[in-house]
């Protein structure tokens, strides 16, 4: 899982940098397209393409859709924030699954996980500057959207795990992101420089792997361990900022990271409790 977080970290320091040339929406069609010959060639080499039409449509363009908005809406506001701030404000991702768990898969959700889900929104107001300096930025509204699309993504995935397969999931998911965006970027679509190609490779390479080794950290570990090391993606967005921008949190922002991911570590123990409980 630190493997995968540190993956994910230098592919979002990749599509911060692109995003500060190109419009949001093509950073978007870019991060599918430079990954989709890296899945097909992961679905060959498990043998996964049989009975891959055999999926669930509908949910699957919707995720899709959700994808595409996630990681325009992204790299936007990584436009305008540094990597510390975006990944505190989409910390509170796994708050927004638990509650929107409530409204799609009608589950119960009790007084004590919707105190840790508004603590959690609590924190998000902070990093968004309470002295009002930076309060509710479009770069940080960008990057609350993002975390929401991402919350709604998890939600379908869950349904569609009870019928399709993983490697159908991650492959029409690509593929329908990198023709959707492209589509959508098309418009405004700008000439990608020679300079600029490594900065794709860091795009495909680091997310594939990040792709892999999450999935293997999930299918050996119980999620209730793994699932807390992705926090250390503030450790890796601070230093990154550092290195490359020689730019530092503020105050404002580690207290609110603190309280995001204090009631994210709460939420992911109380499921465990709540899972153990139903099947002793």
């Amino acid at each position: 899982m630190l493997l995968a977080v540190f993956m994910f970290a230098l592919m979002d320091t990749a599509m911060k940098l692109l995003s500060a040339r190109y419009p949001a929406m093509q950073v978007a069609a870019l991060r599918a397209l430079c990954s989709l010959p890296l899945v097909a060639a992961y679905l060959a080499w498990r043998g996964a393409y049989a009975g891959i039409f055999q999926v669930r449509w509908p949910m699957h363009l919707l995720r899709a859709l959700l994808g595409i908005l996630m990681l325009a809406l992204f790299a936007y506001g990584l436009k305008r924030l540094s990597l510390a701030e975006a990944y505190s404000i989409f910390f509170i991702a796994p708050a927004l699954i638990t509650a929107m768990s409530v409204l799609f898969l009608k589950e119960r959700v009790d007084p004590a996980r919707w105190l840790a889900i508004a603590v959690g929104l609590g924190g998000v107001l902070v990093v968004l500057r309470p002295d009002g300096a930076g309060f509710l930025t479009i770069g940080g509204l960008a990057i609350l959207g993002s975390a929401a699309s991402y919350a709604i993504s998890a939600i379908t995935v869950r349904v569609l795990s009870r019928t399709d397969r993983n490697e159908h999931m991650v492959f029409w998911l690509m593929l329908m992101m990198a023709i959707g965006g492209s589509v959508l970027a098309a418009p405004n679509w700008v000439g990608i420089g020679l300079d600029d190609v490594p900065l794709l490779f860091c795009l495909a390479i680091p997310g594939f792997i990040g792709q892999l080794a999450i999935t293997e950290a999930f299918s050996k570990g119980e999620a209730s361990s793994v699932a807390p090391f992705e926090y250390s993606a503030l450790a890796w967005g601070v230093g990154l900022d550092w290195l490359l921008w020689r730019a530092l949190p503020d105050a404002w922002t580690l207290v609110g990271a603190a309280i995001i991911i204090g009631s994210g570590l709460y939420l992911i123990r109380h499921e465990k409790e709540h899972v153990e409980a139903e099947h002793p």
